[in-house]
């Protein structure tokens, strides 16, 4: 499932884990991939059900970068993979930048 997500991930120096979540109350299978370089701080949670031929049917794929409150929600891996490559490398520069702005606020402040 989401093979060429798992290849982007690779490929961009991203690490990931994956779990699985069977809910009790809904007849949906659910993924949840957690990836980040240094942290696994991003995640994506895939809900899936099965088809009457036993293929898998992805019913959504949720998005939540850096912790993110909303999620981004796509309904195929391609929506997903076209959003990833225009986004991901931006977010994780803006990210950067504002770790090394508060890192040289702490170290210019004067110590008391």
């Amino acid at each position: 499932m989401l093979s060429r997500t798992k290849q982007y991930l690779r490929k961009n120096g991203y690490f990931y884990k994956k779990e699985y979540i069977r809910p009790l109350l809904t007849p949906d299978n659910i993924y949840i991939f957690r990836f980040g370089r240094d942290r696994l701080d991003n995640r994506l949670i895939i809900r899936y059900s099965h088809k009457w031929t036993g293929r898998q049917r992805i019913n959504e794929i949720d998005l939540r970068l850096h912790k993110q409150k909303h999620p981004r929600i796509f309904e195929n891996e391609s929506e997903l993979l076209n959003y990833l490559e225009g986004h991901l490398l931006k977010h994780e520069a803006k990210v950067r930048a504002r770790e090394a702005e508060k890192k040289h606020e702490v170290s210019d402040s004067p110590s008391k």
